[in-house]
C-alpha cells in the first residue's frame, strides 16, 4: 500500500509517502514540507497548498491518504488555519475516490513510539529507525508526516468511520 500522509498546517504542511504493508517492511518514497508566507492572503496560501498537494497526488499515485486529525489547542488562532489546510488533502482524496483516514496525534505517537505522549525528538528518532533512514527527516513536520504514514500502515490502513458511511451510501 502506498500512503500519502499529511501533517496539516497553513505555514508548514508536512507530506510523507510510505510504501508498505501490515507486518511488512516500510519504505520512505518521499518527504517534504509545503510552506506559505504568513503575509499572503489566506485564499492565496490555500490555493498554493492545494496546487502543491495535487502535484504530490499526481506524481506519487497514493492508494490511501492519512491526515492528522485537528484537535483543539490553547492557541485558538492556529486551529482555523490547520483545519483549512487539512481539508485540502481530504478533498483531493475524495476526488480520486481514495480511502481516507484521520489519526490523532496521540494515536500516531503511540503507534510509532509506544507512548502516546512522546515528544517530537522521540517520534523523529523512531521514524528514522523504522524507515532505516541515514539521517532524521527535518523539520519536525516532515517527520510527523512520515510517522502518520507509518501509523496508517500499521493500523491496517483502516479508513475512518466517515469513509465507511460514505462507501455504504454509494452502494445503496
Amino acid at each position: 500500500m502506498r500512503v500519502l500522509a499529511v501533517d496539516p498546517g497553513l505555514t508548514r504542511c508536512g507530506l510523507g509517502i510510505v510504501d508498505g504493508r501490515l507486518g511488512g517492511r516500510l519504505t520512505m518514497v518521499a518527504v517534504g514540507v509545503l510552506r506559505t508566507p504568513t503575509g499572503d492572503p489566506i485564499h492565496e496560501r490555500l490555493y498554493s497548498m492545494q496546487s502543491q498537494i495535487e502535484e504530490w497526488f499526481t506524481r506519487y499515485e497514493p492508494e490511501a491518504v492519512a491526515v492528522e486529525r485537528v484537535f483543539a489547542r490553547s492557541d485558538v488562532s492556529t486551529i482555523m488555519g490547520t483545519a483549512q489546510a487539512s481539508a485540502l488533502p481530504m478533498i483531493a482524496a475524495a476526488r480520486r475516490e481514495l480511502p481516507l483516514a484521520l489519526h490523532t496525534p496521540s494515536e500516531v505517537k503511540a503507534s510509532v513510539t509506544g507512548n502516546g505522549r512522546a515528544d517530537k525528538a522521540q517520534v523523529t528518532a523512531m521514524v528514522t529507525r523504522i524507515l532505516r533512514l541515514e539521517s532524521p527527516p527535518r523539520p519536525a513536520d516532515a517527520a510527523d508526516a512520515l510517522a502518520l504514514a507509518i501509523c496508517h500502515v500499521w493500523r491496517g490502513g483502516a479508513a475512518s468511520r466517515i469513509d465507511a458511511a460514505v462507501a455504504a451510501q454509494r452502494t445503496r
